[in-house]
């Protein structure tokens, strides 16, 4: 290639470039103009506008939602403006206004952990059960966010336990994220903590998949089966898994069965790393044979059942026995 024909070579190139940066500018240009003019639609009051120009510009459809179509309710709600919350309903805003996706002003201020703000929506109509099309419901929004506060509040006012659609199960969500405030609450109101869930298995199952420790003590300690997980993988397998011999350990103390096999027929010191803390431990609880007091526990605890573990305060026995019957 001769020099002028390098020049007329880079020169191409270069308007190339030129070309796609000038589009990209454009592109961003179009984007800032319309958000200033949905902002300006959601000043003037006019969020329909707004939502459609979100929904045909920047591709959100009716199953994806945008932010435009929030209501100042939602905005008050989410941000937890309780003056201005009880303002715009006392001039005759619905508490359970909608957006495209769903979501009422509950949703958000469980999501935000606003007590005063549930309050207020609950006080003035608002759907306690509503559900988003995900199937999420304040409930769920309330354990999503670890606001015991707000759960305890709707359950208070009539929320289900346990919605429609399985995906968005309040007491994996509180298991699986650590909220074990929230997830004491739903078992003080007497969810099903063996629920089990197509998708995601047990509580439990999934609490030992995410080492959320404090979650999986409290579905233990509330009579969670420790054999059921998610098909025919156990939580002991789940926990193997994850290498953390803290749950393997409690697990064990629980009664997980070591031999246990999943569907690829391996058992749970077959899925852990080998020669690691979990490995070890339980190759050496196969080599030791469970106590005569390990086994007494769990006979008196299998025997008792789940729904009279909560009454071994009140037995009449040593105060010795009973914490030893209640893993303390």
């Amino acid at each position: 290639m001769t020099g002028v024909e390098s020049y007329r070579f880079s020169q191409d190139l270069a308007h190339v470039y030129f070309t796609i940066f000038s589009l990209f500018c454009f592109k961003l240009f179009v984007k800032i103009s319309l958000a200033i003019l949905s902002h300006f639609y959601i000043v003037k009051g006019n969020r329909k506008e707004a939502a459609r120009i979100a929904a045909e510009f920047y591709g959100a459809t009716q199953g994806q939602g945008s932010w435009a179509d929030r209501s100042p309710l939602h905005e008050a709600a989410s941000q937890g403006r309780l003056l201005s919350l009880k303002t715009l309903l006392a001039q005759g805003h619905s508490a359970n206004t909608l957006t495209i996706d769903h979501v009422s002003p509950l949703h958000d201020a469980c999501l935000g952990n606003h007590v005063a703000c549930a309050k207020a929506l609950i006080e003035a109509g608002a759907n306690i059960n509503a559900t988003t099309i995900d199937g999420v419901t304040p409930l769920f929004s309330a354990c999503s966010s670890g606001s015991a506060s707000c759960a305890e509040l709707v359950l208070q006012n009539g929320a289900k336990l346990q919605g429609q659609d399985c995906w968005a199960s309040s007491v994996h969500e509180a298991s699986s994220t650590g909220r074990s405030e929230c997830l004491q609450v739903l078992i003080s109101w007497g969810v099903d903590i063996d629920l089990d869930s197509a998708h995601q298995g047990t509580p439990l199952y999934v609490a030992c998949v995410h080492q959320q420790f404090f979650c999986i003590k409290k579905l233990l300690h509330a009579g969670a089966n420790v054999q059921k997980g998610k098909h025919l993988e156990t939580p002991l397998h789940a926990a193997a898994r994850q290498s953390n011999p803290d749950i393997v350990k409690m697990l064990l103390d629980f009664g997980a069965d070591i031999n246990a096999r999943n569907a690829e027929a391996e058992r749970p010191v077959d899925v852990a790393v080998t020669s690691g803390p979990v490995d070890r431990l339980l190759l050496h609880y196969e080599a030791t044979p469970s106590s005569l007091c390990q086994l007494c526990r769990l006979c008196v605890r299998g025997c008792l059942g789940r729904a009279r573990l909560q009454l071994i305060p009140q037995l009449e026995l040593p105060k010795l026995l009973k914490d030893f019957l209640q893993h303390k």
